[in-house]
């Protein structure tokens, strides 16, 4: 909870505080966590509309020095990006230069909330004009030859990202990894299915996780759309231990000992009548999953079972 600004605050701790507070208002009300380009686009400041996203990409206000938000575009599964934004061995996000000139007026805008330790907002685009909102971020490094400055989303790295040794990096990755990455995929993949679990039919977001098919670590285990399945939170445990799998035709199977078991209706509804069931999958075609990464899947599954 974000406290209210008092008359020592410059203006730009002002801004940087209100539209925090608002983002924090609109994330409370949100059913899965992200917010539309236009609603986050109605911010006011003391009586003046403020947008907070741009189409480049880095904003920075005419009243302030340093950038105050940026964004990571929305790219379809089958598209490659115009940025390939990343996650560093460090814990830290790459986020690339507008264009190749360093001293662009939003690379500069960058530069100054990097000397400055502003604290800002970083959109990621989850799909057209929606995106899952992380605050506070700051800049804490620049890399010229690469063309891009690296991000800390988490305060603890802020401060310390230049003191880690190889295995603490390794575990603020993953940290981040867990802490971004994953709220994006789960509303990725939550969007594609339309918020329905590909199984059972389920309707209700807050109830749905996004399952990898196959997990992180693995070569083919990235938090993409085509490696992932809506699934409401029984049948993704189910999936996760090997109880369902899934064909590559896109059937499900029910692990044959649950099959033969004998218990209450959760398990005759919720299992067992899901042996032949066929997988609810996106209508477009780039974010339906990926049949090889379904295969090796099952694969595992048939060896647990």
């Amino acid at each position: 909870m974000y406290v209210v600004a008092n008359a020592t605050d410059s203006l730009d701790q002002r801004i940087r505080l209100a539209m925090f507070t608002y983002l924090e208002r609109l994330v409370d009300g949100s059913s899965d966590g992200t917010l539309r380009s236009s609603e986050i686009n109605r911010f006011v400041f003391d009586g003046q509309p403020m947008r907070l996203i741009v189409q480049t990409g880095i904003w920075r206000p005419a009243a302030l020095e340093a950038a105050l938000t940026i964004r990571t575009t929305y790219t379809p599964p089958n598209q490659e990006p115009p940025y390939s934004d990343s996650i560093g061995t460090d814990g830290l996000i790459r986020y690339k230069y507008h264009g190749l000139d360093p001293n662009h007026s939003d690379n500069r805008a960058l530069r100054a909330a990097m000397a400055s330790e502003a604290e800002m907002a970083y959109f990621v685009g989850v799909d057209r004009g929606v995106y899952v909102p992380r605050w506070p971020v700051w800049i804490v490094a620049e890399d010229p030859l690469n063309h891009e400055f690296a991000l800390a989303v988490d305060h603890g790295l802020q401060l310390s990202h230049m003191t880690l040794d190889p295995v603490q990096r390794a575990y603020v990755a993953r940290l981040v990894q867990e802490r971004l990455h994953q709220p994006v995929f789960r509303s990725r993949v939550l969007r594609a299915y339309e918020s329905t679990c590909a199984m059972c039919r389920l309707r209700h977001g807050e109830l749905l996780d996004a399952a990898h098919i196959l997990p992180d670590g693995h070569p083919l285990g990235e938090p993409v759309v085509p490696n992932g399945l809506a699934l409401c939170k029984i049948h993704h445990a189910a999936f996760d231990q090997n109880i369902l799998g899934v064909r590559p035709d896109l059937r499900i199977e029910v692990q044959p000992k649950i099959l033969a078991e004998i218990d209450g209706p959760m398990l005759r509804h919720g299992l067992q009548e899901m042996q032949g069931v066929t997988l609810k999958i996106p209508r477009m075609r780039a974010s339906q999953p990926d049949r090889v990464r379904l295969d090796e899947r099952y694969q595992q599954f048939r060896a647990a079972s």
